[in-house]
Parts: structure tokens; C-alpha cells; sequence
């Protein structure tokens, strides 16, 4: 037996996948006593959950019924890291959410945010908004910060490519592999939808903002400690990582018709995440071979930092039934 393999054997379950899917549905499971192996391609800091805006919003994301579920156990949990945002990186700031109107929000809700207002005319001249105050996470805090709870937790954090998840020879795998599902799996129906953003030094801006333009473009802007990262692009089916110049004027163009100090903030770093989408989020197990146990938890498009809790404790439910 290989020392891989012997690693592999000394732990209950093995997560592949060090985003913030991954990173979370391995500390839930290390939490609930099991000794678990985290591994991960790139270092945590270089996925595409540190691209994210990191608004909690059900973006691009089905089942709506199960996302809501997920969504609302992921607020309550953001609501107590809250409490300590300069450690677990999550803060709960107000902004406004264009085109969207009290009823729409009530109804996947529940009536859970109930300061949520029709924004003004001032605080929205583009036309209906609602005032909300909502989860915003700060990655660059919030990765790192998972990872030292998984450690704490006993888990263990490998930097790892896996080519096949019958690869593993842990009594049972979790994939959390994001896009990676597409060749991994291989699950066809996973695809890229391509986000650029662009991080400038904030003007003086604190709170958030998500709108549409004429042509159906989407603009918003979030304020991070430091930074106010602009966005962004939803490109279907688009696998490059390279930052367009075009792209990004656009970008900051559109942010600027929402508020002018924008257009004169200097430009402080260009990124691109490719989305994990899928028609519906797939968290399901499977049988492997000799008794093995294979959790998928993959396909949440735009909105995993939004569902990742309630979908990290149903993932590992079924990794230790």
C-alpha cells in the first residue's frame, strides 16, 4: 500500500474540492466527528470562490424550492459570523437590489428579511428596488478562515489533482469539484458561465448595489475592506480566464452610471471566475464499489456562497447515513 493510499485509508471521508463548497462540507463533516481529507487542486486562495462578489442572493441557481431552503439555513449562519467580521470575513451590509419587488422577495423569504423596503427615489433613480441588508463576504478573509477551521476541526487540507473520483480509496468521497464535475463525473450538462470584475479602490462607498442596464447588461458594485469590486459579465458556455480590456471598460462604464465617483476610482486588479452552472444543483449519493460512498454536491451556478451551508449539512447527512 502506497503512503497516498495509507492517507487515504486513515480517514472517514475524503472531500475533492477546495472552494468554498468543498472547504465547508468538509468542516461541517470534520465537526460532526469524522476524520476527513480535503484535496484541492489550487490553493483555496486561487478558486473561483476568491473571484466572488460574495452577495448572498439566489443568482442562477435550481431547484428554487431546495436553494431556498439552503439559502435561508445559510443566512442564519452568516448572521452569527457576522458578529465577528474582521475573522470570519462576513459583514452585513445594506444596498439596494434592482427590479425586484417586495412580493418577489417574500416569496422565497419567508418573511426572514423583514427590514426590506422599497428603495427611494434617491437611493434608486433607476426605477423599483428594494433596500435590503444582506450577507457580504469578504473571500480574500473567509477562505483562509475555513480552512483553519477544518484544521481545527482535525481535517486535513492536501493540494491534490484528482483525474477520477473512483481514484480515492476512502470509505466514502464528497465531490465538491465545482466545474470540475464536467470531466470528472463526467456530467456534460455542467458548463461555464463566465464573470469579470474589476477591483478598484473605493471612493467612499458603503453600500452595495445590483442593477440592470437598457440593453439587459448586469452592473453592480460591492464595498470590500480596502476595495470596491465592480461587476460583471454572465457569458454561457465562455472558458476564458483572460481579463478583456473591452470588457472591463464596460464594466466600470455601467458602475459609474450608478454612481459617478466610480469613474474616476483607479483600477487596482482585473479578475475572471468561471461559474459552475448546471440546470439543478446535484446533491445525491451513489454506490461506488466494495461498499464505497460517493456524495455528489455540485451545479450551484452564481449562488454558492448564497446556499453553501444548508447544502454542506444535507451533503453530510448523506455522506454518514
Amino acid at each position: 500500500m502506497s503512503d497516498a493510499t495509507k492517507r487515504e485509508a486513515n480517514c472517514d471521508v475524503l472531500v475533492v474540492g477546495g472552494g468554498v463548497i468543498g472547504l465547508t462540507t468538509a468542516v461541517v463533516l470534520a465537526e460532526r466527528g469524522r476524520r476527513v481529507r480535503l484535496w484541492t487542486r489550487d490553493p483555496v486562495e486561487r478558486t473561483t470562490s476568491a473571484v466572488a462578489g460574495a452577495l448572498w442572493w439566489p443568482y442562477r441557481i435550481e431547484p428554487m424550492e431546495s436553494a431556498r431552503a439552503w439559502a435561508l439555513r445559510s443566512l442564519e449562519v452568516y448572521e452569527e459570523l457576522a458578529e465577528r467580521p474582521e475573522v470570519t470575513g462576513v459583514r452585513m451590509v445594506e444596498g439596494v437590489m434592482g427590479g425586484t419587488l417586495p412580493e418577489e422577495l417574500d416569496a422565497w423569504t419567508d418573511g426572514r428579511l423583514a427590514d426590506a423596503r422599497l428603495a427611494t427615489a434617491e437611493e434608486y433613480p433607476q426605477g423599483v428596488g428594494l433596500w435590503l441588508r444582506l450577507p457580504l463576504i469578504d473571500m480574500s478573509t473567509h477562505l483562509p478562515w475555513l480552512r483553519q477551521r477544518l484544521v481545527a476541526a482535525g481535517g486535513v487540507v492536501e493540494e491534490r489533482e484528482v483525474k477520477d473520483l473512483h481514484e480515492p480509496e476512502a470509505p466514502v468521497v464528497v465531490n465538491c469539484a465545482g466545474l470540475g464535475a464536467r470531466d470528472l463525473v463526467p456530467d456534460a450538462s455542467v458548463r461555464p458561465v463566465r464573470g469579470q470584475l474589476v477591483v478598484v479602490e473605493n471612493p467612499g462607498i458603503r453600500t452595495w448595489m445590483v442593477s440592470d442596464t437598457a440593453g439587459g447588461e448586469p452592473a453592480y458594485f460591492f464595498p470590500q475592506p480596502g476595495r470596491l469590486i465592480l461587476g460583471g459579465t454572465a457569458e454561457e458556455d465562455t472558458w476564458s480566464l483572460d481579463p478583456d480590456p473591452a470588457v472591463a471598460e464596460a464594466i466600470v462604464r455601467r458602475c459609474a452610471a450608478l454612481r459617478p465617483e466610480i469613474g474616476g476610482a483607479p483600477v487596482l486588479e482585473h479578475r475572471v471566475g468561471l461559474r459552475p452552472a448546471r440546470d439543478e444543483v446535484r446533491l445525491e449519493s451513489e454506490q461506488l464499489t466494495e461498499g464505497r460512498l460517493l456524495v455528489h454536491n455540485y451545479g450551484h451556478g452564481g449562488a454558492g456562497i448564497t446556499v453553501v451551508w444548508g447544502c454542506a449539512e444535507q451533503a453530510a447527512s448523506l455522506a454518514t447515513t
